[in-house]
């Protein structure tokens, strides 16, 4: 008998053994995904979880980073707004990337190095779908001016080079990567303003005209249409704009450019073209200011795709504002930031001709 007070015997090596395996067992175990749940029930139960948190459930494990990066489980999963876009300051060239929550590392790397083999500069032009448009050039030797147009998914890393466009402005490109020109059925011939300012919704391309209107297109090209802009907006097209959530059209404008009253609407009823006020709001008050000074401006840039929440810029703040509960937070962007440009990934299946 052990003396009192005197240590506990040492384990034999087959308790060490033993003891040894069932840890290993119990470690193995807890990097499978859910322990032993079924493989199909567990992909049903990540196909309904935010991009952002397949990010994160990717560090957990080996076994984790299979599954959460599993195209099938990427596809199914519902995506919302990750962040921005943005163009670098001005004497600076390339792309940046602002996470939504305005912290950590950026969950899309601004730099698109799957185009870096071949393009050594690329600029954005635009971001829509889950998609970016960018202008790029194979070399960047004085004198070289000329660039290809390409479109790329920044979540897949897929890619595909745009032909040689026969009209100075494009109309279209089929599937099959040929460009089809349309003969437009818009009746007034409208002057579009800025491809920045355009929404696709429902299957659907709206643009902003300087009249200002709203005239939209079809995929197809077969459905032409114009929408008048709602209530008593003003006729200077730099104040109003439009944009997407929740299934719904919506457009915006300041009404005067010293008192910086920002009136949100939406196009509720589609067919009728019937909008309704959704919100209205003294920009200065967000922004925690008293008076508009000589050279201020502010802008309404975005909205958000699922929720009530709109972001607003002076050029030097960006803030982030909830319709709903009226919070207004610091979104930590750059002040000297240009063409912010919402990003929504997408995991849909890529043409057969692209890269």
């Amino acid at each position: 008998m052990a003396q009192s007070g005197s240590p506990p015997p040492f384990p034999t090596t087959e308790v060490l053994s033993e003891m040894r395996k069932k840890q290993k067992q119990e470690d193995e175990q807890e990097q499978q995904p859910l322990g032993s749940l079924p493989e199909g029930p567990l992909v049903e139960i990540l196909s309904r979880v935010p991009y952002r948190s397949l990010c994160r459930f990717e560090c957990v494990s080996k076994p984790w980073l299979a599954l959460c990066s599993d195209p099938q489980v990427r596809k199914r999963c519902p995506q919302t707004l990750t962040g921005f876009f943005h163009r670098r300051p001005y004497g600076r060239r390339g792309v940046n990337f602002r996470n939504l929550s305005g912290r950590g590392p950026p969950m899309v790397d601004p730099s698109l190095p799957f185009l870096r083999k071949s393009y050594e500069r690329v600029n954005l032009e635009h971001c829509c779908g889950g998609l970016i448009l960018g202008r790029c050039w194979k070399s960047v030797h004085p004198g070289n001016n000329g660039y290809n147009l390409v479109v790329c998914n920044p979540a897949t890393e897929k890619w595909t080079e745009l032909p040689p466009c026969p009209v100075e402005l494009p109309d279209k490109m089929n599937n099959i990567g040929r460009w089809t020109v349309l003969q437009s059925g818009w009746i007034n011939k409208p002057f579009l303003i800025g491809y920045w300012e355009c929404v696709f919704l429902n299957g659907t391309m709206h643009f902003m005209t300087a009249k200002p209107a709203i005239v939209t297109v079809d995929t197809e090209g077969k459905v032409w249409r114009e929408i008048d802009i709602p209530g008593n907006m003003p006729t200077r097209m730099q104040c109003f704009s439009i944009g997407q959530s929740q299934g719904h059209l919506y457009a915006w404008y300041i009404d005067d450019p010293n008192v910086c009253r920002l009136y949100v609407w939406v196009l509720e009823d589609y067919d009728r073209a019937k909008w309704t006020l959704k919100h209205s709001v003294n920009i200065l008050e967000l922004f925690g200011r008293h008076c508009r000074k000589d050279g201020e401006s502010y802008e309404m840039f975005a909205i958000h795709p699922d929720r009530n929440l709109i972001f607003l810029t002076d050029g030097k703040k960006t803030i982030s504002y909830d319709m709903d509960n009226r919070e207004v937070r610091d979104m930590g962007i750059s002040k000297k930031s240009r063409g912010l440009q919402p990003y929504i990934p997408c995991f849909a299946d890529w043409p057969s001709y692209g890269h």
